[in-house]
C-alpha cells in the first residue's frame, strides 16, 4: 500500500496492489502498520457503513463536532465517485481550500479523512458503492453540514458521467439547507486548527511502533 498525503493536512490518498490472474483479484483493502505509519496513530474502528448512489448524487459536505469528530477510510467498491476533503478547520493555513481523490472499482484507490475535515462525493455511476470505515459512531447531534456547492469552497464537481453523459448534482433536502462555510464559521460550528490538532495528538498509537 501506497500513502500519499493530499494538499489538505490529515488526509491521505491510499493506493493498494493489486493481484490479478484469470481467476479474477485480491487486494488489501486495509492494513494497519502502513496507516500507523503514514498517520501517527492507530485506526479505532467504531463503525462501518456503505451507500449506494444514482449517477450525480452528491453526499455532504459532512462533518462533526471535535472531539471526538468522525475519522473516515472511503473505498469504492463499484462505480465510481469524486471524493473531496475540505478544510473546515479555523486557523488552518488551508481552510477553505479542497482536495480530491477519484475512487472507482478500476485502481481501487481509498482515501483517509482525519478528525475535523469535511467530506463529501459525487457518484459518477448509477450504483456507485461506496464502503465508510469510521472511527466513531454516527452521532446525529454532533453532525453538521456545509452546502457542496458553496461558490466560497468552490468543488469543481465533475459535469460529465462515467459513461459520457450529462452530471447534474443531486443533493439530499438536508444538504439543500445546508449554511455555506462563512455561516457556519458564524454559527460557531467549526472546529479550531488547534483543537483538531491537540485530539489528533492524543490518539493512541501502537502499530507505529
Amino acid at each position: 500500500m501506497e500513502y500519499r498525503e493530499l494538499s489538505i493536512p490529515g488526509a491521505w490518498e491510499i493506493t493498494p496492489r493489486l493481484l490479478g490472474d484469470e481467476r479474477g483479484m485480491f487486494l488489501e483493502t486495509f492494513k494497519d502498520s502502513p496507516f500507523a505509519a503514514a498517520t501517527g496513530h492507530d485506526f479505532g474502528l467504531k463503525q462501518a457503513n456503505c451507500s449506494v448512489s444514482a449517477a450525480g448524487v452528491v453526499r455532504g459536505i459532512h462533518f462533526a463536532d471535535v472531539p471526538p469528530s468522525q475519522a473516515k477510510y472511503v473505498m469504492c467498491a463499484y462505480g465510481a465517485v469524486l471524493d473531496v476533503v475540505v478544510d473546515i478547520r479555523v486557523g488552518s493555513p488551508t481552510f477553505g481550500q479542497w482536495d480530491s481523490v477519484l475512487l472507482d472499482d478500476t485502481d481501487r484507490r481509498a482515501i483517509y479523512l482525519s478528525e475535523g475535515l469535511g467530506h463529501a462525493f459525487m457518484s459518477l455511476q448509477d450504483g456507485s458503492t461506496v464502503m465508510y470505515l469510521c472511527s466513531e459512531p454516527y452521532n446525529p447531534t454532533g453532525e453538521h453540514g456545509i452546502h457542496p456547492l458553496d461558490p466560497t469552497v468552490a468543488i469543481a464537481w465533475p459535469t460529465t458521467a462515467r459513461d459520457g453523459s450529462p452530471l447534474a448534482p443531486l443533493l439530499s433536502a438536508k444538504d439543500e439547507v445546508a449554511p455555506t462555510l462563512a455561516e457556519a464559521r458564524e454559527a460557531g460550528l467549526l472546529p479550531t486548527a488547534a483543537a483538531v490538532a491537540a485530539f489528533v495528538a492524543s490518539l493512541p498509537s501502537t502499530s507505529a511502533r
